[in-house]
């Protein structure tokens, strides 16, 4: 169930970003452009040479843009539940996990794409794999871990707000939570507090873990538990995260039975609909159609109705 379910909310969220081209482009060149311009702007003013600077920069940025998942799960989610679709969602009998699921695994899935020529550019301005290729593979796949984390903790922020504007403000803070790690720059030059701050800031965390697998550069000595251990560290943290914010309280499991059903049970001796039937018109929803108003019979016998037609 969870897998019909899930797959049926990939597809609404890829069939969302492709009628959204210009956010879709914008978000892909971004980070390219960051790398241009920190590479070649910042770095000429820090003691680091142009290259060596840059190769410690492009894992930084990475992780930076992984980042960014908390502001766009937290927009996402918040859109839906202001426009009223979470509460359509919560008429059908679907999984409780299945629309984070589905966001977070398109988002992820986007976020691989673009990671592809943003490395490419990497490898343009003098950053290389100095690593084996089993690091870089987990280290690909520890920025998408950090990235799924990000996507579901900006989820539960979005479900809080509730709010397109709240989660649009809320969402551009997030920007300063690079700015206080080791994305940018090396911490050792920082002040005492601050240092500590920006240790055990969890970017800082993703961003040596990521320059250690790809053999850019070393783990500093002396540093927080965090960043001593990044790699142990990340692997723990990012699951962790992300099943504090598994919660979906706005979808239940299954409508007209059981703890938080948002139907309108009807006792009807009459042959309903089977769940297969409903789980059928919810895919068809989430990729853009309007079905009418649908009728479900329940695990518990009773008849549960859905919501009215509407754009989803």
């Amino acid at each position: 169930m969870l897998a019909y379910d899930g797959t049926a909310m990939l597809g609404r969220q890829l069939l969302r970003m492709r009628n959204n081209p210009g956010l879709l482009i914008l978000t892909q060149t971004m980070p390219v452009s960051m790398l241009l311009f920190f590479g070649y702007v910042f770095g000429s003013a820090l003691a680091m040479p142009g290259e060596a600077y840059r190769s410690f920069l492009v894992p930084g940025l990475l992780v930076a843009t992984a980042a960014g998942g908390i502001m766009t799960g937290m927009f996402q989610a918040a859109q839906d539940t202001h426009r009223g679709v979470t509460d359509r969602f919560r008429t059908l009998p679907m999984s409780r996990a299945a629309v984070p699921l589905g966001q977070a695994a398109a988002d992820v899935v986007v976020t691989a794409a673009g990671t592809v020529p943003f490395l490419l550019v990497g490898l343009a301005v003098g950053w290389r794999v100095e690593g084996g290729l089993l690091e870089a593979v987990g280290a690909v796949a520890l920025l998408m871990l950090f990235r799924f984390a990000c996507v579901w903790a900006g989820i539960f922020l979005g479900l809080l707000t509730r709010n397109e504007e709240a989660a649009g403000q809320l969402g551009g803070a997030t920007f300063l939570l690079p700015l206080l790690s080791s994305a940018y720059i090396p911490t050792s030059g920082l002040p005492g507090w601050l240092r500590t701050v920006a240790e055990w800031n969890p970017i800082s965390a993703v961003a040596t873990a990521l320059r250690d697998l790809f053999g850019n550069a070393p783990v500093p000595d002396g540093a927080a538990w965090p960043v001593a251990h990044p790699v142990a560290g990340r692997c723990c943290g990012a699951p962790c995260c992300s099943g504090c914010s598994c919660r979906w309280p706005c979808v239940s499991t299954r409508t007209g039975s059981g703890e938080g059903a948002a139907g309108t049970p009807e006792p009807d001796d009459a042959p309903g609909h089977c769940r297969a039937g409903m789980r059928h018109r919810l895919g068809r929803a989430a990729l853009g159609y309007t079905p009418g108003a649908a009728a479900c019979r329940g695990d518990d016998g009773r008849r549960v109705r859905s919501v009215a037609p509407g754009a989803v």
